[in-house]
């Protein structure tokens, strides 16, 4: 291999080069190919490393003559501030025809943006039409991403910020005061009680959303957990919603509030109705009235983040 074959994107060519709208869309067409069977990916392989350190691999194709390649990937605690996770990897694409790797890309950038333009692509197909207040519960690095791409799919009157630390509510407050309608949301309950829209992006150990605080007709996405263990819903939520998820097999290997669910008895492997990919293909009816209750589980996939990077490798050709 040499080294002029192989193309290298930062995390500021990811930014420049997978804008929200686009990668929007290569996520809606990912999560199809998926649900139609003509993407190849393995259930995610972690290797823990001991206390908040994890290594994960996640490989995949796009088709059987598309690009392939993996996602590997450190999650790490900051070891000032063990409740922070971060992300740090390489995507890496071989060409199809004659099996070249071609492309590695700042994994960390893209699990950012690809992340909230999943949950774009499932509050789109989800949610109701009418919505108007939105809850983001959560205050890393992913509430930005996610006020980045939910606008894109709906207009919202207001969008309230949680966070365990009502200061750092307000610092993202603060940051995006001016360019959307964001406020702090000091109480969850309340904050819960008057949204259409909820999203958990937290790596919360126990549950931050609970059941009775939801109203009919919300959708809300969990986002924060993408492994057994940590939960940021309970049981009475799992059970009230109609329960949607990225990849079925991956929901029953590693969705942990569904598995937290089913281990107690209350639900069985039958209440995850359907992929957002056979909701998208209209193989399987999403919401079905106004007052629904409505859950899109993301565990994230390595064909989000193959299609991700394959967009990213041909826009930089395509501008050279």
């Amino acid at each position: 291999m040499k080294r002029s074959e192989l193309s290298i994107f930062d995390a500021e060519d990811v930014r420049a080069l997978l804008d929200y709208p686009s990668c929007i869309e290569v996520v809606r067409e990912a999560m199809k190919a998926l649900s139609r069977g003509e993407t190849r990916q393995l259930l995610r392989t972690m290797i823990h490393m001991g206390e908040g350190r994890t290594f994960g691999l996640m490989p995949g194709a796009l088709s059987d003559q598309g690009m392939f390649g993996a996602k590997l990937i450190s999650v790490f605690a900051e070891p000032d501030n063990p409740g922070v996770r971060r992300h740090r990897g390489v995507v890496t694409l071989f060409e199809p025809v004659e099996g070249r790797p071609v492309c590695v890309a700042d994994a960390e950038e893209i699990t950012h943006i690809r992340t909230a333009a999943a949950t774009a692509v499932g509050t789109d197909t989800l949610a109701r039409e009418d919505v108007k207040v939105l809850l983001l519960m959560g205050t890393g690095g992913q509430v930005h991403s996610h006020l980045e791409a939910l606008p894109l799919v709906r207009r919202f009157e207001r969008i309230l910020i949680w966070g365990r630390d009502a200061a750092k509510a307000q610092a993202v407050v603060d940051a995006w005061s001016g360019r959307l309608p964001v406020e702090v949301a000091f109480d969850a309950r309340t904050a819960a009680a008057e949204a259409d829209v909820i999203c958990t992006l937290t790596g919360a150990r126990q549950p931050i959303l609970l059941g009775e605080w939801v109203r009919p007709g919300t959708h809300v996405n969990i986002v924060g957990s993408s492994g057994p263990g940590p939960v940021e819903v309970d049981n009475a939520l799992v059970l009230a919603a109609r329960f949607i998820a990225d990849s079925k097999a991956s929901a029953l290997d590693a969705a942990a509030e569904f598995l937290l669910a089913r281990a107690a008895g209350v639900v069985s492997d039958d209440h995850i109705v359907a992929e957002i990919g056979e909701v998208l293909l209209g193989r399987a009816p999403g919401r079905r009235s106004a007052d629904e209750i409505t859950v899109y589980k993301s565990l994230g996939h390595a064909v989000q983040d193959l299609a991700s990077a394959a967009h990213i490798f041909h826009a930089s050709r395509n501008s050279n």
